[in-house]
């Protein structure tokens, strides 16, 4: 079986945790700690970063965009995750990327790492108390996203069109990882939260419902279906 090289409330792992689950792939989960990557995961990437698939021939694939293209050649069996055309195909690469990089970088990377990463990591790594200004900005930037998903959302069956694409993935990770800490506010958002409902209910959402870290109990939302 292959396995996946993961951190539980890392975006880009939680993507393609969804992806296999769509595929209809299963792996073997590794936990890893971003902040200390093991050995392992250094010979498997000498960049540390998170997730890394191994196959069963003890090949690597890394890098979340390479991955995610990959597992579309290897896994795609007739459901597709980067479906139709040309043109439409481009706007699944768009949006996922637009979740990778700006809402990462506005949103996830400050919110993730004040309130998860700097708990777990000694002090002279960086760790402590949450710097809160980062962590402000980064959920009052969070409304603005939301109010573009729920645009997107109202005026398509699907983010990037008709049909569940890498797109709506990438989105349902990074906001999963905010939503396990309680701090998606849902309520302002109605067309992203109908979105997020549907991704929430689907059978690949299923095993990321029971993930848990160390010592951060899940917020009580998180596993509400009916949030």
């Amino acid at each position: 079986m292959p396995r996946l090289y993961h951190f539980t409330l890392d975006p880009y792992s939680r993507r393609m945790r969804l992806a296999l689950n769509e595929y209809g792939t299963p792996a073997e989960a590794v936990d890893e700690q971003p902040w200390a990557p093991s050995q392992d995961l250094s010979r498997l990437n000498p960049a540390g970063a998170l997730p890394v698939l191994v196959e069963d021939d003890g090949s690597a694939v890394s890098g979340v965009e390479a991955l995610g293209e990959y597992l579309e050649e290897t896994r795609n069996g007739g459901a597709s995750l980067i479906p139709g055309n040309a043109r439409a195909r481009a706007e699944v690469r768009r949006l996922t990327g637009w979740f990778d990089t700006k809402f990462y970088a506005e949103v996830a990377e400050p919110v993730l790492t004040e309130k998860v990463v700097r708990r777990f990591m000694q002090r002279e790594q960086g760790g402590g108390s949450p710097e809160m200004t980062r962590v402000r900005k980064g959920l009052d930037l969070l409304k603005a996203h939301l109010d573009y998903i729920g645009k997107l959302a109202d005026g398509r069956n699907w983010l990037a069109g008709d049909h569940l694409s890498l797109a709506d993935l990438a989105g349902a990770a990074h906001l999963s990882a905010i939503d396990y800490i309680g701090d998606v506010p849902w309520a302002d958002f109605p067309s992203a939260k109908a979105w997020f409902q549907r991704l929430k209910s689907r059978p690949s959402y299923r095993p990321l419902l029971t993930d848990s870290v160390r010592g951060m109990p899940a917020s009580k939302s998180y596993t509400d279906l009916d949030f």
